[in-house]
């Protein structure tokens, strides 16, 4: 039996779908979602091993027209991502029509000449003649490699989405272990999610402007305890997240500390920490000092 393996990175714009068919596509939460852009910022490998391949998805940064230094090197992460694939999947939402975001990303894959997948996301808003245009409309923007209409939140058309892609990786051994789903470790895992629970409480621009890091991990007994620091951009930002009398603080420990519990199966206990560091989107040295620059700067 041939064995097949390889990388697929998951591109798109902010808000497409991409953590939602990762996690989709695994069975298991490895990517935080939200509604707010630019919520994945590192990029984030799921790995499915089947019998006979090992899929490898990159889920990646929403391509966007940066505003900071953060959204640059976001857009980075993306980019080489797509350099190193095997094929890409593009992700695009069906019920949006095509703009300059998608225009600036097809130019990038015409660029590439890998295979390339487009997932028409969201099939589940669409009628039937409305989706049928829109699959056309697509069609004639580029020569894909196939074009799939999916839904990435009602698990729709992913089956024949995995034998798909599987025909276009290449033959080789599995490059993880069967066990293994993600390239990231439990303390990256432990910061995403309490910055998933910010994202959910917050709006406007406090959900771009945090960064969240891990001090201290330690086992007692049965029990997990937990430090982190929130990082923020100005003092304002500093006190709605802590908000009246500790209140917005506690409900973001305690929905953090609920779902940490659940996936550490055990006790947690989870102090927060708010910590202002002024214009932090700007300077390199903080965005890699706070985990988000995963590349060189080469």
């Amino acid at each position: 039996m041939t064995y097949k393996s390889g990388f697929i990175a998951i591109i798109g714009r902010p808000n497409a779908g991409k953590s939602t068919l990762l996690n989709a596509l695994l069975r298991e939460k490895v990517a935080i979602m939200s509604d707010k852009p630019n919520t994945t910022r590192n990029n984030i490998a799921g790995i499915l091993t089947q019998k006979d391949a090992q899929f490898v998805f990159v889920d990646t940064p929403g391509i966007h027209k940066p505003q900071q230094q953060l959204g640059r090197v976001l857009n980075k992460n993306a980019y080489m991502a797509m350099e190193d694939c095997d094929c890409l999947a593009w992700i695009v939402d069906g019920t949006q029509p095509f703009g300059k975001g998608d225009s600036f990303i097809l130019e990038r894959i015409q660029s590439l000449h890998k295979p390339c997948f487009l997932l028409v996301n969201k099939i589940d808003h669409l009628s039937k003649d409305n989706m049928i245009k829109v699959l056309m409309d697509w069609q004639n923007k580029y020569d894909f490699h196939a074009i799939i209409p999916i839904s990435a939140l009602k698990k729709e058309n992913l089956d024949e989405l995995l034998q798909v892609l599987k025909q276009a990786l290449p033959e080789g051994m599995a490059m993880y272990p069967q066990e293994m789903i993600s390239d990231h470790d439990e303390n990256f895992q432990t910061t995403e999610i309490i910055r998933e629970k910010i994202l959910f409480a917050t709006k406007e621009e406090i959900p771009h402007s945090v960064a969240v890091v891990l001090e201290n991990r330690r086992m007692e007994g049965s029990r997990l305890h937990l430090h982190a620091m929130i990082i923020v951009d100005r003092d304002s930002q500093k006190g709605i997240l802590i908000g009246k009398q500790g209140s917005m603080i506690k409900k973001i420990r305690l929905a953090a500390q609920k779902e940490l519990k659940e996936k550490f199966g055990c006790p947690v206990d989870l102090e927060l920490y708010v910590r202002v560091e002024k214009n932090w989107r700007n300077k390199e040295q903080k965005i890699k000092e706070f985990g988000l620059d995963e590349l060189n700067d080469d």
